[in-house]
């Protein structure tokens, strides 16, 4: 009779976030519309050197395009986004995501990511939501919507009472400040949406996506 694999500690999916952040730098934001774009996408992605993607549940293709992508494109990490409640984390875990992420968290959503083998990065605008997920165990965090809630600034000053807390600033982060978000000591990647133009996508010019998210790590280096 083998025995039930552990659950991971919160310390050790901590080290799961860094891990795949690290790697990331940039995290692309994507929402599914159409199903036969889930494969080009994601291959211009990663032929870009993006190969961590945040797929989120926005769409009905979101669960699709995750079960996909684990299956198709097995070298790729894929997380779920937009996690609202503990049934859609349930519903990503079942669908192969390797992570998760959500715009802000409830008592119930935070409690669920705890209880979960996937790593949840839970979406904040305050420092009192900081302190709501710390008592629980988190480390990790997304600011959302970051340029809205003062972006760099914002992060440099809370990193003074959360020095042990890094984020992953999303929302308004686009080429123009870039760098500036990077810089910044407490984030360890960001994500975003501007490699992804609706219109790139309705047109399959894959070539653009690509470029752009080449573009865009070269201001990393």
């Amino acid at each position: 009779m083998s025995a039930t694999p552990s659950k991971p500690s919160m310390a050790e999916k901590i080290g799961l976030i860094d891990d795949f952040c690290g790697r990331a730098r940039i995290l692309p934001v994507i929402t599914i519309n159409r199903e036969e774009e889930i494969l080009p996408l994601a291959d211009a992605l990663a032929a870009g050197g993006l190969t961590t993607l945040e797929v989120t549940l926005r769409s009905a293709l979101g669960l699709t395009a995750i079960r996909l992508l684990r299956e198709a494109r097995p070298a790729l990490c894929i997380g779920a986004g937009t996690v609202l409640d503990p049934a859609m984390l349930a519903e990503a875990e079942a669908a192969g995501a390797q992570f998760l992420v959500s715009p802000g968290g409830t008592a119930e959503l935070l409690q669920a990511g705890v209880e979960s083998a996937l790593p949840l990065l839970p979406g904040i605008s305050s420092a009192s939501e900081i302190m709501l997920g710390y008592a629980l165990g988190y480390r990790r965090f997304k600011l959302f919507p970051a340029e809205v809630c003062g972006g760099a600034a914002a992060l440099k000053a809370l990193g003074g009472p959360f020095p042990g807390v890094r984020f992953c600033p999303t929302g308004g982060v686009n080429p123009d400040n870039l760098r500036r978000y990077m810089q910044v000591p407490n984030v360890m990647c960001v994500g975003g949406s501007w490699m992804l133009e609706a219109g790139w996508i309705a047109a399959g010019d894959w070539a653009r996506v690509t470029r752009v998210s080449a573009e865009a790590l070269t201001l990393l280096d």
